[in-house]
């Protein structure tokens, strides 16, 4: 391979238009070879706008200056379309999270080891530093023993047709941005956490959640608690609470590149670093592309590991939730 990893986008979705085709395109290590779409019409308007070809799914499967796939598809299709891109002979970068179901998100990570290829989900918030500073300011012991984890992230109402709405495609807020919290708690506290209670709003009239709060413990005893909704003033943020200090990150999922976080522990404003987290993403899939690295490689494993983990920590807040008693007007 040449020191340029060639992309096609399978799916034309919003998300893939507003912030990873401009980060692909301006990334001096990768090219938008193609993008794909059931659409004709769609996928046109996407390669005039990235100076790319323009083809239906299985043909960007076939085209031979495709090195990478990434995939912004409904939750729903993922699966499927991971699965034929791996047997393609394609490394996937895919939206998170990989899979609605544990079992199949285990079985693509199985299917990635067993051809050689690289596998992840698009999370793109652990590749910000200000979490990696938050580690190690509890690693350091500067709030004590940590007690308690709350993640929290909501945003305002969704239109009314938005495919996040659409139960056939795996809508649903659990799903579409409670996996973010749960996703944290896992960068900062670790793997060993369960799920211990979780409560669901469902719109009855779509047949998905747009609202829900869980609660886990993590192995060493850390009480953890998150929130998620459609229906919310925006709410992007995470707290931590030990027995010396507590601390607050706002816009901690989603800050833009300018973003300049602030950490605050108790009355004290921790300034941090700006960054791009959606180019130090890529960038970090396409080292480890360069480098030649699959799934088996042990830090691909234990990012699979990860991705797996939130996936059947989301099937767990999905199993163990009551229903909220609440019903549309």
């Amino acid at each position: 391979m040449t020191g340029v990893v060639r992309f096609g986008v399978l799916g034309c979705a919003s998300f893939a238009w507003r912030r990873m085709l401009p980060a692909l395109r301006a990334h001096p290590r990768t090219a938008v070879a193609a993008v794909a779409s059931r659409d004709a019409a769609k996928a046109a308007r996407f390669a005039a706008e990235f100076s790319c070809a323009a083809t239906d799914y299985r043909g960007l499967l076939d085209r031979d200056d495709v090195d990478v796939v990434y995939l912004p598809l409904p939750l729903a299709l993922r699966p499927r379309w991971i699965e034929a891109a791996l047997r393609a002979g394609k490394h996937v970068l895919s939206e998170k999270p990989l899979a609605l179901r544990p079992w199949d998100a285990r079985r693509l990570v199985r299917l990635a080891a067993e051809r050689g290829l690289l596998l992840r989900d698009n999370f793109l918030f652990p590749h910000h530093p200000q979490h990696d500073r938050v580690r190690e300011l509890i690693a350091a012991g500067r709030f004590g023993r940590l007690r308690s984890f709350h993640g929290s992230f909501c945003i305002p109402p969704l239109p009314a047709d938005d495919v996040r709405l659409r139960r056939e495609l795996g809508g649903g807020a659990l799903l579409d941005i409670g996996v973010y919290p749960l996703r944290a708690a896992q960068l900062l506290l670790g793997g060993d956490i369960r799920v211990v209670g979780a409560s669901l709003r469902v719109d009855e009239s779509r047949g998905v959640d747009v609202a829900g709060q869980a609660l886990l413990v993590a192995g060493d005893g850390v009480l953890v608690s998150i929130d998620f909704g459609f229906e919310h003033s925006y709410e992007c943020s995470y707290s931590l609470h030990g027995s010396v200090a507590a601390a607050r990150l706002d816009r901690a999922y989603t800050p833009p590149a300018q973003w300049r976080p602030v950490l605050r522990i108790a009355a004290e404003a921790v300034p941090l670093e700006a960054a791009d987290q959606v180019g130090a993403a890529i960038g970090s899939f396409v080292d480890a592309v360069l480098a030649g690295r699959s799934v088996r490689h042990s830090a691909e494993a234990r990012r699979c590991a990860q991705a797996i983990r939130t996936v059947e920590l989301a099937e767990a807040v999905r199993e163990m939730a009551i229903d909220s008693g609440w019903r549309a007007a």
